[in-house]
């Protein structure tokens, strides 16, 4: 697939929360993800390979009390690369309701995601 097949199935999987079938179809095996410095302190670090990338977002669900909404935004593509801006409205165990928006930025090769990385 082209980045721009790659990011329309994304947002089309993206629009009704199916993350699991993003991350099966669309993500290499030697994936990583990357998330900010200040992401540590919330114990979310960076992970390497699509199975650490799906533990990662595993330990966030834990953490997750309440779901109470979210957004992903339409994917803007540039080269291989393609970015969308999203959010949630949550409820984390122990903190409280909050809003968290940040943007995200992917890199297709060979018709696979093989990074992303979050700005927030």
């Amino acid at each position: 697939m082209t980045t721009q097949e790659v990011a329309a199935r994304f947002n089309e999987l993206a629009q009704t929360g199916q993350w699991d079938k993003v991350q099966g179809e669309l993500y290499a095996d030697n994936a990583v993800s990357i998330e900010p410095a200040h992401a540590a302190a919330m114990g979310m670090g960076n992970a390497e390979g699509l199975e650490a990338i799906k533990k990662k977002g595993e330990a966030f669900g834990a953490m997750v009390e309440e779901m109470h909404g979210g957004y992903s935004t339409e994917p803007v593509i540039a080269g291989n690369h393609f970015s969308v801006a999203m959010g949630m409205d949550v409820t984390m165990k122990g903190a409280g309701r909050m809003k968290l928006d940040e943007i995200a930025v992917y890199e297709v090769k060979d018709g696979k995601i093989v990074k992303e990385q979050f700005f927030f």
